[in-house]
């Protein structure tokens, strides 16, 4: 697995300058580069409507927030292609500080959590992409996929019967249509054709108008109306802690996941210290904050084919010329429409692979107990972070359990000497193998001499050294003698600064 130390970006600046120069010179590409942020500036009215109300806030703030942080992050991430805005994630965080607080102190939270992003980015936070296994990505894949699919159930229980063929035959020109032709992305065509269709036959469904008031005017700087004091602070530090940490672990397993999906590597912490800048400037426009939006990035990468900054930047232009200049008409889309594309989303967002029962059977079961953790708390809480957290966490006492298994303590018998016992430890020495190391010697059997051999094992950590400093002390409780012999350089450093000045805490 690729880590942020070892693999530059595939894509450098410059290549990047001459990619998106490529772009615009080309008349195919750029087309297909304007048409994904057209597709994706659609998709993202809804949603960032729906986040608002989870917030508890005017849908002109998440709206603005998905503008802010799309054009900012065009420039900032260190992802081409990447679509960052309001989401559920960040607005589930932020909810109970507004409805407690109000908006102002919702929006010091978010540039609060900017700073706290750049910190974290430049320190390197990046680098805990190498600590997520394969199976906990798989996982987090599919559990967002499951809670794309779920968000859209809301719009098909208790609507008007016309729902379910629009949505129906919203799939299928999706399924149909690129079997025929890509110069136009599908999910564009079944919007604008379900659209005229329900205005032409007068056909009464949810329309993206129902969801909520569309502004009408442009974001304007705005300073949070917050009194700078300590108390405001400890109110909004838990918060923006959450924020920021939420958006970042969001927006660096999302650039890996597109890194996979178009064969190229992503400067991570450029993303991160990024996005911390993208949600200070939406901030103080008065958005309420945001990150990576996997939907959204794969519609605008897996099924339109961006790759460049310029869909990502154009997804933010156009969703505000929509709200503010076209309010009239994307009002009027149906939402059957937009369901269809994202249950198109969910579909191909879903690794179908991972679950196969030939995949299944081959596959360890400790890496499909991870990624089972992972999809079941993620749904189950509807929070990324907590399910990729306990994810890691499953996976790594699992891991310990399995290496810790794999030490071995062999007693030897001396040729020529009946004063000399000598124990062979092969392995892997940290604390879940070697606690119960202490148990695997004769501290009244042996003679008076023993000799414990490290050349086939080593030692990680103190709970090891300490292990071996109890071992010592039973034998000498006894008058026997302890050497341990065969320690590597780095084992040897460790045991000699920390033998016999653990204490019996440790």
């Amino acid at each position: 697995m690729s880590t942020e130390r070892r693999a530059s970006p595939a894509v450098p600046e410059a290549d990047e300058t001459n990619s998106v120069r490529s772009a615009l010179r080309s008349g195919r590409r750029l087309r297909t580069e304007v048409l994904a942020g057209l597709v994706v500036a659609l998709a993202l009215i809804p949603e960032a409507i729906a986040f608002s109300i989870i917030a508890g806030v005017d849908p002109r703030i998440g709206l603005f927030a998905s503008f802010t942080m799309a054009v900012s992050i065009a420039f900032l991430g260190g992802r081409p292609a990447m679509i960052s805005a309001a989401t559920g994630a960040v607005a589930l965080v932020v909810a109970p500080l507004a409805r407690e607080h109000g908006v102002d102190y919702l929006i010091a939270a978010v540039i609060v959590a900017g700073f706290l992003q750049v910190v974290l980015g430049v320190l390197g936070i990046a680098k805990i992409m190498r600590f997520i296994p394969r199976s906990v990505m798989v996982g987090f894949v599919n559990a967002l996929a499951i809670l794309i699919f779920l968000s859209q159930v809301p719009h098909l229980v208790g609507v008007p019967w016309a729902v379910y063929p629009l949505v129906a035959v919203g799939i299928a020109l999706m399924v149909v249509l690129p079997r025929w032709t890509t110069v136009v992305p599908a999910p564009l065509v079944a919007i604008v054709l379900l659209t005229a269709a329900t205005v032409l036959a007068a056909i009464t469904v949810p329309t993206v108008g129902d969801e909520g008031a569309l502004p009408d005017s442009l974001p304007q700087l705005v300073l949070p109306n917050v009194p700078l004091t300590v108390e405001t602070l400890r109110i909004i530090a838990p918060f923006a802690l959450a924020v920021a940490l939420v958006g970042i672990l969001e927006s660096l397993l999302t650039a890996k996941l597109v890194d996979d999906v178009t064969d190229t590597h992503s400067n991570k912490t450029r993303e991160a210290w990024g996005q911390g800048a993208a949600n200070i400037i939406t901030g103080f426009f008065g958005g309420m904050g945001g990150c990576a939006m996997i939907g959204q990035t794969m519609i605008n990468v897996k099924v339109s084919g961006a790759r460049t900054r310029i869909s990502t930047f154009l997804a933010g232009v156009f969703l505000l010329v929509l709200v503010v200049g076209l309010g009239d008409v994307v009002a009027i889309i149906p939402m059957a429409a937009l369901v269809a594309v994202m249950i198109m989303v969910s579909v191909g967002t879903f690794d179908w692979h991972s679950v196969r029962p030939s995949t299944l059977r081959r596959m360890p079961r400790s890496e499909t107990t991870v990624m089972v953790a992972t999809v079941v708390v993620t749904v189950a809480t509807h929070n990324l972070a907590y399910g990729v957290f306990v994810g890691v966490v499953v996976a790594m006492a699992l891991f310990a359990r399995r290496v810790a298994h794999f030490t071995t303590v062999t007693r030897q018998d001396v040729v020529d000497t009946h004063d000399q016992r000598v124990y062979a430890v092969e392995g892997e020495l940290f604390f879940a193998s070697s606690n119960d190391l202490v148990y695997q010697f004769d501290y009244a059997g042996d003679p008076q001499d023993v000799v414990i051999d490290l050349t086939n094992a080593h030692v990680w950590d103190a709970s090891t050294v300490a292990t071996l400093d109890a071992i010592t002390t039973k034998y000498a409780a006894k008058g026997k003698k302890v050497t341990i012999v065969g320690l590597n350089p780095d084992s040897a450093e460790r045991h000699e600064r920390l033998g016999g000045h653990l204490g019996a805490g440790h």
